[in-house]
């Protein structure tokens, strides 16, 4: 199965990705962990302490894949069945890999990346409990480029807040248009006070909530000290856990 997580920027998205790609592992699954934000933060909350170099470092690769994007020219199919094995690390029992960003101003667009990262999602054989989780970059930009084409579920964080609601509301039109079937939400941060009104907005916006994450201290603190989510524990990632259950039951991979 493939899983996208997207999202508004710090609703804690990469917390959710790095936290279920851990859970899943746990349970014998394959686990493949794409990080696809500019920010790369997904290798810290998976707890990888020897992150992959970004595919966007490798100039001549994505040159030689994907084309340079100068003048609009790149591969829309670029071979990609080697990457994770050649450009990806494993650690925690999941492999990742990371596409990165442009690095500087007038370098180039991310075009011939975001192709190669298209053809990435397509390539990859998925076998019995085996999964591929992608950490989005925040917002909707990712859908414009169509990166998310062709997972089978995604999923967006959603906090307490207008820009947050009005973001997933973003997303939900533009995942349609780009054929992903299966949209939902999961609720980050939210007091009981604010849970009803969330749950509210995005039942007018017809998306299911598959799942509430409690606002957790012993996050902060593991990100304080440099420890990955899932091994400082408490309610939060017990919740993500939940979360990671009602995924399997949602598409009968239990």
């Amino acid at each position: 199965m493939k899983i996208a997580i997207t999202g508004k920027g710090g609703v804690g998205k990469t917390t959710l990705a790095g936290t279920l790609a851990r859970a899943f592992a746990k349970d014998g699954f394959s686990v493949l962990a794409i990080d696809a934000d500019p920010d790369m933060n997904l290798a810290s909350a998976i707890g990888i302490k020897n992150p992959p170099a970004p595919l966007t470092e490798h100039k001549k690769l994505i040159e030689e894949r994907a084309g340079t994007g100068v003048g609009g020219i790149f591969k829309l199919n670029p071979k990609v069945d080697d990457i994770v094995g050649r450009f990806g690390v494993t650690e925690q029992g999941i492999s990742m890999i990371a596409m990165g960003t442009v690095d500087r101003g007038g370098s180039g667009c991310m075009c011939p990346a975001s192709s190669l990262l298209r053809a990435l999602m397509r390539h990859v054989l998925l076998r019995e409990k085996s999964v591929v989780i992608l950490d989005m970059e925040a917002g909707i930009e990712h859908l414009g480029r169509g990166t998310a084409r062709g997972v089978d579920l995604m999923i967006v964080v959603v906090e307490p807040g207008a820009r947050s609601i009005e973001t997933a509301a973003r997303i939900q039109k533009l995942s349609k248009e780009i054929g992903i079937k299966r949209l939902c939400a999961t609720i980050n941060k939210a007091s009981d006070r604010d849970l009803g009104a969330i749950r509210m907005h995005l039942e007018n916006l017809k998306i299911p909530v598959i799942g509430e994450i409690p606002y957790d201290e012993a996050l902060i603190q593991a990100d304080m000290s440099g420890q990955a989510p899932f091994d400082a524990g408490g309610d939060a990632v017990l919740a993500i856990e939940r979360i990671k259950d009602a995924i399997m039951a949602s598409m009968r991979l239990c």
